[in-house]
């Protein structure tokens, strides 16, 4: 299909900078395609009322951690500031990066972050750019190894908001907490799976009170979310890996769960691309760890999740592709526009859609 067809009008006003508050009190669209009226209107907390005893949620549990560094790339007493935000551990001590803006850096050129002193006070750390890519990734190998990169990284980093929110404000410590799901564990990813933002203890006990089991699985999210799809065609397309974990009690937990007649709604487009990774033909989830680069778009047939939990996507994007490829491109491009009439809040930090599939021909 052409990526054109995935296009839609959005007004900037409507992108999201900071998320709701409390949690739990934004809005959410359903979309039932099969249903005389598709299009409803309601709250994050109706979502119990909307699920059923025996229905299973799940979630990534995945950390986002503070990979967006700032620093000083001096070059025979020239200096160029640059960011970086750190995409997948390599090693003890090297990183893949995007770098911003890489053309103001070549291999060998030695980068400063942070405020400047000793480096293992956490002032300051240093790495050298080992090797460069087509679409600004850069290697870095830090002066600093192992825990004590950790350490500094911590202390250093700031959170890898979107480029949608980070040209319009820069990060802050709010960020630190908002930016991270209630039940974020696993560290190690560069972008949040914002459809768990919106969770919170009092829903999470309502949704418990209704009977619904909630799950947990991992997809580490990477920077490649959010890269354009350059091509003109999505099968000419490639999708960034992301390493995921799927545990054998998890995975059995959720075909018992599908056996006796229970939903899996999975509570975001990472949940769904992994638990779809690890399900076999005849419809059973397998543990599962290791890469997926699942690309997902109109006719693909799902094999395991009945509903998903999602926000609104961009533009041309591979995730509202995802979307029209769940519940149909004319379903959602009318979900879009009403959600632009309705003055829904869009992106990581805006609302959210409770998705179910097209039905099938």
């Amino acid at each position: 299909m052409r990526v054109d067809d995935f296009d839609y009008h959005l007004p900037e006003e409507l992108i999201a900078l900071r998320p709701a508050s409390p949690r739990d009190a934004a809005r959410l669209l359903v979309v039932d395609p099969s249903s005389p009226a598709p299009l409803s209107d309601r709250a994050m907390l109706d979502l119990p009322d909307l699920l059923a005893a025996g229905d299973a949620l799940v979630f990534n549990d995945t950390k986002v951690i503070p990979a967006e560094l700032r620093g000083v790339r001096r070059r025979l007493g020239a200096e160029a500031h640059v960011s970086a935000t750190l995409i997948e551990r390599i090693d003890d001590h090297r990183w893949l990066a995007l770098a911003r803006p890489a053309k103001r850096l070549k291999t060998g050129d030695r980068i400063e972050f942070g405020e400047g002193g000793n480096a293992c006070l956490l002032g300051s750390l240093a790495a050298a750019v080992e090797a460069r890519g087509v679409e600004g990734e850069v290697t870095l190998a830090f002066d600093l190894s192992g825990p004590a990169l950790d350490e500094a990284i911590h202390a250093l980093g700031a959170m890898p908001l979107p480029p949608y929110i980070a040209s319009r404000r820069a990060p802050d410590d709010r960020d630190r907490s908002d930016y991270q799901t209630l039940f974020a564990r696993e560290e190690g990813a560069v972008a949040a799976p914002t459809a768990g933002l919106h969770f919170t203890e009092r829903l999470m006990q309502a949704l418990d009170g209704r009977g619904i089991s909630r799950h947990f699985v991992t997809l580490h999210v990477g920077a490649g979310t959010f890269l354009p799809v350059r091509s003109l065609d999505t099968e000419h397309h490639v999708m960034h890996q992301e390493h995921g974990f799927i545990a054998a009690k998890t995975a059995k937990a959720l075909n018992a769960v599908k056996a006796k007649g229970g939903r899996v709604v999975a509570v975001g487009t990472t949940s769904l691309r992994l638990l779809e990774s690890a399900t076999a033909t005849d419809g059973t989830l397998a543990p599962f760890t290791g890469e997926t680069s699942l690309f997902i778009t109109p006719g693909y047939k799902f094999r395991f999740v009945d509903r998903l939990l999602t926000n609104f996507h961009l533009p041309r994007s591979t995730l509202f592709m995802l979307v029209a490829a769940f519940s149909g491109l004319d379903v959602m491009k009318r979900a879009y526009a009403h959600a632009v009439t309705a003055r829904y809040r869009f992106y990581s930090y805006g609302d959210a859609c409770l998705l179910s599939p097209a039905p099938q021909p």
